[in-house]
């Protein structure tokens, strides 16, 4: 369920063979966009055959937190993943664990949901990235600090880890099926995504920003905003 939230690369890891889709962003924009793409955790060794994750520690339901206006991203295939921003914040351990950053810092996150419209498992994703001020990025991590097509200058992301957090409403677990973890039919979670490093102490939550950018996603190569609440 958990990408490894430690530094790494800002490319998560995903599958060897990219689904080669190409989708519509549905809702008041219309916005076109293309394929998913897959990220995956690391197969556990046990071999094939579908597993819930709820035995190994899952996340426990909730019930459905207040979003802003929710997009909906649909392929080819028929897979179909409705995203809607939740809330910013700041956090020394924003996953609960792991050492605290130095005096004057601390990590950006932002939580979204996740729901898989279709009538099948889909392969779990993590669409959003985490915008920031490059004003509140210390200057020592500057030059990791990536500015996109279509967002403002001003802002950036930097290496970040998307876990997830809740599942919503009883929706069933994600499922392990070989490499591959899944979203079952009409599930959906709260995703947390958490700078890799350090930001100052000092920005403003509601400064930070959640955009789906990748070409992946979007026809244009431009980013398009998740609204917050």
């Amino acid at each position: 369920m958990a990408n490894n939230h430690r530094p790494r690369s800002h490319r998560k890891k995903r599958s060897a063979g990219w689904l080669g889709l190409a989708g519509a962003l549905t809702g008041a924009a219309g916005i076109a966009v293309v394929a998913v793409g897959i990220a995956v955790l690391q197969p556990d060794g046990n071999g094939g055959g579908s597993t819930s994750l709820t035995s190994e520690g899952g996340p426990a339901s909730t019930p459905s937190p207040r979003t802003g206006r929710s997009l909906t991203f649909t392929t080819p295939e028929g897979y179909g993943y409705r995203l809607a921003a939740v809330r910013t914040g700041l956090d020394p351990r924003p996953f609960g664990d792991g050492e605290s950053p130095p005096s004057g810092s601390t990590y950006a996150y932002a939580d979204y949901v996740i729901t898989n419209t279709g009538r099948r498992p889909v392969l779990l994703d993590y669409p959003a990235d985490l915008f920031m001020p490059r004003s509140g990025v210390p200057a020592s991590a500057r030059d990791r600090c990536m500015p996109q097509p279509g967002i403002p200058d001003s802002m950036c992301t930097l290496p970040n880890s998307s876990q997830v957090t809740a599942r919503l409403d009883g929706s069933k677990p994600p499922v392990r099926d070989g490499a591959d973890t899944l979203i079952p039919a009409g599930a959906s979670y709260v995703v947390r995504v958490a700078s890799d490093l350090p930001v100052k102490d000092d920005i403003d939550p509601s400064d930070l920003k959640l955009y789906v950018w990748n070409a992946r996603y979007t026809s244009d190569r431009k980013g398009v905003e998740l609204a917050f609440p």
